[in-house]
């Protein structure tokens, strides 16, 4: 088995016969810290959370949805696990499955196993991570063939392959949530062009909730989403030239009812001057770093903002809590 890298960042693969083709559309401004200066200079300073996602940061996350507080992915899993045959009646054979952000292999491989597609396509800004969980599949599922793109996803981009199967996109994980409303819109409208007419898009959705039951799985006690929130200074400092001290800094989330989000943050705890691209960045004691928002919706609300993006039809499963949506979306 071998990975296949572009000639040039068009995409255009070396080779056509391999199992795994690999794609990097990534562009200097994904790997460039201008994005990072720029909301570390703004007067209420913040970290777009696709910085979460180095090797080590993807790797936290997955452990993070194995603690017991973390209720989204085991509620997710089972609504697979327990739909499976129907979404895969719904979707028919060889269809190309894009899925947004290649996560743990556990939800991948319920749909794998059952709609058997004809081309896998992992979306995923960590390059490490992407290859890595691209080669474990291919050598499990040896019929599969993989085309792995590292992309920044939540940008505009064109799919590097060409194929007219049916296309299905895959968004687990209430990841929708990560962006701000009218931002959720606009991808959900970019995946439906993705997918294009006759395709269709299985959405998890985290849905609104007792604010006890959030609070919690955001502040776990292993200490997990700790690690993660502060492991994105590690990776500026690794792959921007930072110097940020993570001891200087703590993790803090919770649930904000007025904006319908849990909000996580980074607190200074001293006043500190930070180096970043050759600038200086000023952070006093007790100020605050956003770093994400994970917003809860109604069934209502992604019923609206899948319409509004494009989408024609909505079926909708839920656990018996309505803690969790997943949501088969059709053009």
């Amino acid at each position: 088995m071998a990975i296949f890298r572009p000639t040039a960042r068009s995409g255009h693969l070396l080779n056509s016969h391999e199992q795994i083709f690999f794609h990097d559309l990534s562009s200097p401004s994904d790997h460039g810290g201008e994005e990072l200066l720029e909301g570390l200079s703004a007067a209420s300073k913040y970290i777009s959370p696709k910085f979460f996602y180095d090797e080590y940061g993807s790797e936290l996350f997955t452990e993070i949805t194995q603690q017991p507080e973390y209720y989204l992915t085991k509620i997710e899993t089972k609504l697979l696990r327990d739909h499976v045959d129907e979404i895969s009646r719904l979707i028919g054979k060889d269809c190309v499955l894009i899925e947004y952000g290649s996560g743990s292999s556990t939800k991948i491989k319920i749909l794998l196993d059952s709609l058997r597609p004809s081309i896998y396509a992992p979306l995923d800004i960590s390059k490490e991570y992407l290859i890595s969980a691209s080669e474990m599949l291919a050598t499990e599922y040896h019929w599969l063939t993989v085309n792995a793109t590292c992309v920044d996803f939540t940008a505009e981009f064109d799919l590097p392959f060409r194929n007219e199967q049916r296309k299905v996109g895959f968004f687990p994980g209430s990841s929708i949530g990560n962006f701000e409303p009218a931002q959720a819109m606009t991808f959900l409208g970019r995946i439906r062009n993705q997918v294009g007419d006759g395709g269709s898009l299985l959405l998890g959705v985290d849905l609104q909730k007792d604010i006890d039951l959030l609070n919690a799985a955001y502040n776990d006690v292993a200490g997990v989403t700790r690690l993660f929130n502060l492991n994105v200074l590690q990776h500026i400092n690794d792959s921007f030239g930072g110097n940020f001290v993570l001891e200087n800094f703590e993790h803090e989330a919770s649930y904000n009812v007025a904006q319908g989000c849990v909000q996580m943050f980074l607190i200074s705890q001293i006043d500190q001057e930070i180096e970043l691209a050759g600038q200086s960045i000023a952070i006093g004691a007790g100020e605050r770093i956003h770093t994400e928002n994970s917003y809860k919706y109604t069934v209502g609300q992604v019923q609206d903002m899948a319409e509004a993006a494009g989408f024609r039809d909505t079926l909708i499963w839920t656990d018996s809590q309505e803690l969790f949506g997943l949501f088969y979306l059709t053009t």
